[in-house]
């Protein structure tokens, strides 16, 4: 049974660590690898990213596998979320060992972050070692295959798209092979998710079947709303689009690569304009090797790398609309369900 989320790879856990009330709008999300790592693979398309310990990730380096990703609010301050989860794994004996004795061990924790800095009212309000740490050990706490909180939990908890409310989406598809491909991001790109002319949510004219266009009158509406909240806000700030894109597959570190590159595609079908100056879009893929590629089958790799485009563009629609809206002393921004509602019309 799937639950369309990251956790249908088999062995990867999440965690959410969210802070809210007093000044804060922030979190950390944690996506876990099994005892032993995963293979990771890497690709930064943004202009302003802010990441940490992605050049470990790199084919031509000594390391093979890492042990956790984090994906993280706060801009780079927030990065130091990474420390928490680090010093979670060291206490468990989880890394790279680098001494005789098995504790003497370096976790493999790479990160990113989203710029969401004093959308809550308080520029100060960002994670630290502390909200990393209760991530990792929310995403060790869960279940096996368990369902993924989506929406303004997490890194998604400030996060922003143009001018509506962005957040935390997950999604999975099971390939005829049996491999698995999903994907978790955080939707806080500068970018527009929607589509100026009717509203539709770009994302979904590539999802298949009858897309349900708002109603013209709905749109007006929405338009008018947004006009007045862009008028309310400050100029836009800096935005990222994250995201984690995983298999079950075996895959070395130079075709995690190669997944997490083409997974961007997944946000470009998502968010218009994207890979801007002021994003910092960055990719994750993270490959368990539970099921091998069949070699004698070319287009094996093929059809992973397209389903990892796939996933990534649905979760982004469905952090998009899992979203709550946020009126307070740092801003104002709706969300896509308040203004257009669910896909069936109904307010979300």
């Amino acid at each position: 049974m799937t639950v369309d989320a990251l956790t249908d790879v088999a062995g990867l856990l999440v965690g959410h660590a969210t802070r809210t009330g007093d000044g804060w709008l922030t979190g950390t999300t944690v996506v876990l690898a099994p005892e032993g790592g995963a293979v990771a693979g890497v690709d930064v398309r943004g202009g302003g990213p802010g990441t940490k310990e992605t050049d470990a990730l790199d084919p031509r380096n000594l390391v093979q596998k890492v042990q956790a990703v984090v994906l993280t609010g706060g801009s780079a301050y927030g990065l130091d979320a990474a420390s928490g989860v680090m010093a979670w794994l060291e206490e468990r004996g989880r890394g790279v060992r680098v001494g005789p004795d098995p504790a003497h061990v370096v976790p493999v924790v790479p990160a990113a972050c989203v710029f969401d800095l004093g959308r809550g009212g308080d520029f100060r309000a960002r994670p630290d070692a502390v909200t990393g740490y209760a991530a990792v050990a929310a995403a060790h706490a869960s279940a096996p295959g368990a369902a993924v909180a989506e929406g303004c939990v997490g890194a998604g908890t400030g996060a922003v798209v143009g001018a509506l409310k962005g957040g935390v989406g997950t999604a999975s598809t099971v390939l005829d092979s049996g491999i698995t491909v999903a994907a978790l991001v955080v939707a806080n790109a500068a970018g527009s998710v929607t589509d100026p002319e009717t509203g539709v949510l770009y994302g979904e004219l590539f999802r298949g079947g009858r897309v349900e266009y708002p109603a013209p009158e709905v749109h007006e509406a929405a338009g008018r709303r947004l006009a007045e909240v862009a008028a309310r806000n400050a100029p836009p700030p800096l935005n990222t689009t994250l995201a984690v894109v995983a298999t079950d597959a075996g895959l070395s570190k130079a075709q995690a690569q190669k997944l997490a590159g083409t997974a961007h595609d997944g946000i470009a079908r998502a968010v218009r304009p994207v890979h801007l100056l002021s994003d910092g879009d960055t990719v994750f893929a993270l490959a368990t090797g539970v099921r091998p590629l069949d070699a004698g089958q070319p287009l094996a790799l093929n059809e992973v790398l397209a389903a990892g485009a796939d996933v990534v563009t649905r979760a982004i629609v469905r952090a998009v609309r899992a979203a709550e809206p946020v009126d307070g002393p740092g801003g104002a921004w709706p969300s896509y369900g308040g203004l257009y509602g669910g896909p069936d019309g109904r307010e979300v």
